[in-house]
């Protein structure tokens, strides 16, 4: 598929939909997140240097913050999230069944497509991860 805007071949609409609705939603989450570390921990740290902190190396002060405030649910939700989305992120794009998405590797070097279900997981793991933030957060 090509787009007035780009000459590139690039996936369906509906793909990119919700290639960007993940981003998104986890954009969303990574925000919740800095948010409950402040609000429980605000002496410590400040926005500005948590928002310049790449979501992996947030875990550590969730750790310290939200987990001692509550239990581990939150840092490995978290935590499984950053290494999907890490996928998403560094993934590459192929061409399957003559459209483009887009494929990544595990650790073990095995590949896979992140295909619809991917990101429609991806995306119900996030809302999870925000229900669990705002019952933290308490209101």
């Amino acid at each position: 598929m090509y787009e007035d805007y780009s000459r590139q071949a690039l996936p369906t609409r509906q793909y990119r939909e919700l290639l960007g609705t993940a981003l998104c939603v986890f954009n969303s989450n990574n925000s919740f997140v800095i948010e409950n570390i402040l609000r429980v921990n605000d002496e410590t740290y400040s926005w500005y240097e948590l928002i310049d902190k790449a979501s992996g190396d947030l875990q550590p002060i969730i750790k310290k913050t939200i987990t001692k405030n509550s239990n581990r649910k939150i840092a490995s939700q978290f935590s499984r999230l950053v290494a999907k989305r890490n996928r998403i992120v560094h993934s590459f794009q192929i061409t399957k069944n003559n459209e483009q998405v887009l494929a990544s590797k595990d650790k073990g070097h095995k590949q896979f497509i992140i295909d619809k279900e991917y990101l429609l997981s991806f995306i119900k793991e996030n809302e999870t991860l925000s229900s669990i933030l705002h019952d933290f957060r308490g209101f």
